[in-house]
């Protein structure tokens, strides 16, 4: 909301020498987010002349431009010299001339410069180019706005462009604000200056008269509420359309954010920004008959004052009269009842719409309008009557009309529910202290009915009893009351309080965990990158199971993206979108993780549910279960994505590109912050290369898989190269790790090696033979680490050598070593027992 500071001041006392800034810190004091100043930026000598000769003179390009003598007063110069190419001046009138030195809004300066064989001192302007509107075919003549100001004197102060408006962000609970009588009264609360409501005057006077027919057939209320409960019909007769708007107005409503559309026009705006209360003007004489208002009808069809032929909804309330739909009720006229220049007789409408008719209306339309932004926030049902009066008097006024006996008026009794406010309650749920007088004196300063409230039988004061004021429909409860006290009162006395947590409280082992996993993977140089968990059905299908069959998926009943309406069973189609986003920006050297929820709903559950708690009350634990039901399972995964170098290029150092081994050095990254032992088996994923795919486990259970990315998959999703990714169970593997315990002491004994290299057939994995050679060995075996796998000449077909480096140590004596070919032999006899295995000669 602009508000023009010279309007402001007519509602409320400003002190004379606040600034745009003051204005906007009290606005700020009472809960009100600051945007921006705003002015028409002129600055400079912009003074009246008086044109003392015209000589048209022709040009090559067949334009004519006038050589004009102006007069501008002595002090500033006395007689100049001007080129101008409009024609809509005489001898004798008084224009708007900007001496050089001026900056018009652009910024366009003024200067003296030759052109059509002249020297042009200075420049007599148009409404277009003072910011005052969209005029640019001819000057501002002063005599047709009604004025005749004394030659050279100051036409920036004589137009009204000295003004200044500050904005305001108006949220949606207060749409009182949208209206000079609203933020007035909020700077008298901010300030104590005296508020003088604009609509307050004698009801006797506004009073409609009759004789003109209106009706509301509303048979499909929604939400049992009638399209609409108040409307309010004037006529103004003999009004002149080509009658200027006056400069004040015109710098006012620039100032607002509106621009001037005529004088008739210009009036209504005027009212809806003064008063807050929209209005609209047909033009009489168009009418068929008196208004209904109605719903609309299937397949009726509109035309509406932006010239666009719209389809109507069942639900869209309408204005009509006899030929049919003359306007989207509170949302914008219609096209054939329009006042224009050949207007002579006006119809001034006044309504209260209901707010969530309006608001479905705008948006099904795509239509939002000043209007529709004032109706949708509920609008003060008692000033419809003022605000039709109002613009009667100003058609009156300014557009030489006459107020006639005609009109109507529909209404409803106004019942405004009263609300009780037990004493304290304000203490309790602000924390401040209030005193009586300040809750009492709050409320009745924002305009609301305070009396005393006693206990049944007694004359003990327990509270109040509070009606909130009529434009205030956001008062709906002690809650709501409650804020208007901390809000008049100031923000700034609520204490800041940080709660103390109860001792031995903190992470959870899981949140440690995750946390631990995150850092360390962070520290190893990846970079976290958390995603939406959104995709789509294949994507789900291809990432989040083995083989790339069809599992349940959970669809988003309301998508933000049609086109990844299902949340991902799997943390890679976030990734590698991540990948595909960085490297066509020139990123290609990637190492990315996340950590989140991944979702696995079960085969035949149907998940969702349409109930939903009562607020205010805690849900009991039936409740609670039943909700918790009506959700999937949603476990948190950790997943990674390697591509490009793991070293770049360097003097003497050719780049390394990211292989297989580094990704499995992030599993064991992730393994050591878990604080278990992850074990890797060859396996086969959809989405992976055949052969460069892995299976991890601990202790026998499957906990993720590691490996490269199938060729297709990464030219499906435009990764150049080789991508290798990863992803694990997060939450059971630290299930899995249970709780961690502080390390042993290290043995101060030597370790005993030994290498072994068993053949086996090609098909046995290398780490189910290590298993065994770790079972069979026993306690005396520290640690176990391939070290070659050979599969050439000297071997049989379809055979493979694993090589193995194994540590022996004893933590109470030095091994002998036959205690370690003891041990050795024994994972080598297991080994032989489960897989063939046999030692290369």
């Amino acid at each position: 909301m602009r508000i023009p500071l010279s309007w402001l001041r007519e509602y409320v006392d400003v002190a004379a020498d606040a600034t745009p800034e003051d204005v906007l810190a009290s606005f700020l004091s009472v809960g009100f987010e600051e945007e921006d100043v705003h002015r028409i930026e002129i600055s400079g000598p912009v003074v009246v002349g008086q044109v003392l000769e015209i000589v048209p003179e022709p040009q090559k390009n067949g334009k004519t431009i006038n050589w004009c003598q102006v007069d501008v007063g002595p002090a500033n110069g006395g007689v100049r010299g001007i080129v101008c190419g409009a024609h809509n001046f005489v001898v004798g009138d008084k224009v708007v001339v900007t001496l050089p030195g001026a900056v018009l809004p652009g910024p366009f300066p003024i200067a003296a410069r030759k052109t059509y064989g002249h020297v042009s001192d200075g420049m007599i302007a148009s409404a277009r180019e003072l910011g005052l509107g969209d005029e640019h075919d001819g000057i501002i003549v002063l005599s047709t706005l009604g004025l005749d100001p004394e030659v050279g004197s100051d036409a920036i102060e004589l137009l009204h462009l000295n003004d200044a408006a500050v904005e305001i962000n108006v949220t949606p609970d207060r749409g009182y604000a949208f209206s000079l009588r609203g933020v007035a009264r909020e700077y008298a609360h901010a300030t104590g200056a005296e508020f003088r409501d604009p609509a307050d005057r004698d009801f006797a006077e506004l009073q409609p008269g009759s004789g003109f027919d209106i009706r509301v057939d509303d048979r499909a209320p929604i939400r049992g509420k009638v399209g609409a409960s108040e409307f309010v019909a004037r006529v103004v007769r003999g009004v002149d359309p080509s009658r200027p708007t006056p400069p004040w107005m015109v710098a006012r409503l620039a100032l607002a954010g509106m621009r001037s559309l005529g004088v008739l026009i210009d009036i209504t705006n005027y009212v809806m920004l003064e008063l807050g209360n929209p209005i609209h003007g047909y033009d009489l004489d168009k009418l068929q008959g008196g208004i209904v208002v109605r719903r609309a009808t299937e397949g009726e069809r509109m035309t509406t004052l932006d010239g666009q032929d719209r389809a109507l909804h069942v639900e869209d309330l309408l204005i009509t009269d006899g030929s049919g739909p003359i306007g989207l009720a509170g949302v914008m006229g219609g096209g054939t009842t329009e006042m224009s220049d050949t207007t002579r007789n006006v119809l001034i409408e006044a309504a209260t719409f209901d707010p969530v008719t309006i608001a479905r209306t705008a948006r099904r339309h795509k239509l939002p309008s000043e209007a529709s932004k004032r109706f949708e926030r509920g609008v003060d049902p008692l000033v419809p009557f003022v605000a039709a009066r109002r613009v009667a008097d100003l058609m009156v006024e300014l557009a030489g009309g006459s107020l006639t006996d005609e009109g109507g008026a529909l209404y409803t009794e106004v019942e405004i529910a009263g609300i009780d406010l037990p004493r304290g309650f304000a203490d309790g749920l602000i924390g401040v202290e209030y005193t009586d007088q300040e809750v009492v004196g709050a409320l009745e300063m924002i305009g609301a009915e305070v009396t005393p409230s006693t206990s049944s039988g007694t004359q003990q004061n327990d509270g109040w009893f509070v009606i909130p004021p009529s434009w205030r429909p956001d008062l709906t409860d002690k809650w709501t009351l409650v804020e208007e006290v901390a809000r008049i009162h100031g923000l700034d006395r609520v204490p800041s309080v940080l709660p103390t947590p109860p001792s031995g409280r903190g992470y959870t082992a899981l949140q440690q965990g995750r946390k631990r996993v995150a850092d360390a993977l962070a520290a190893a140089g990846f970079v976290e990158t958390p995603s939406f968990p959104f995709t789509t059905a294949e994507a789900n299908d291809l990432h989040g199971s083995a083989s790339g069959e069809s599992l349940p998926g959970i669809r988003l009943a309301n998508a933000l993206d049609g086109q990844a309406p299902f949340l991902r069973r799997s943390l890679l189609p976030g990734l590698v979108q991540t990948a595909h986003r960085n490297i066509s920006r020139g990123l290609v050297d990637l190492g990315v993780f996340e950590v989140g929820s991944v979702f696995t709903p079960e085969p035949g559950v149907e998940y969702g549910t349409e109930f939903v708690p009562p607020l205010g009350q805690r849900p009991d634990d039936e409740t609670i279960a039943a909700l918790n039901a009506a959700i999937p399972p949603q476990p948190r995964h950790v997943a990674a994505l390697l591509a490009g170098n793991i070293t770049p290029r360097q003097p003497g150092r050719s780049a390394e590109h990211v292989e297989l081994a580094d990704a499995l050095d992030a599993v064991t990254v992730i393994a050591v912050a878990a604080g278990v032992d992850i074990d890797v088996a060859q396996t086969q994923r959809a989405a992976l290369h055949p052969g460069r795919a892995g299976a991890l486990s601990v202790r026998g259970e499957a906990i993720g898989y590691v490996g490269e990315l199938h060729p297709q998959v990464s030219a499906d999703a435009d990764l150049p190269g080789r991508v290798f990714v990863l992803e694990l169970d997060l939450d059971r593997l630290l299930t899995l790790a249970g709780e961690r315990v502080v390390a042993g002491s290290l043995s101060t004994f030597p370790a005993a090696t030994q290498d072994v290299s068993l053949v086996v057939d090609h098909e046995v994995p290398a780490a189910e033979v290590r298993a065994a050679l770790v079972e069979g060995a026993g306690e005396l075996l520290e640690s176990v680490r391939l070290v070659d796998d050979y599969r050439g000449e000297g071997l049989g077909e379809g055979q493979k050598s694993l090589s193995y480096a194994l540590r022996f140590r004893a933590s109470d004596r030095t091994l002998t070593a036959a205690e370690a070919t003891e041990a050795k032999l024994a994972g080598v006899a297991l080994a032989t027992e489960r897989f063939g295995a046999s030692i290369r000669d």
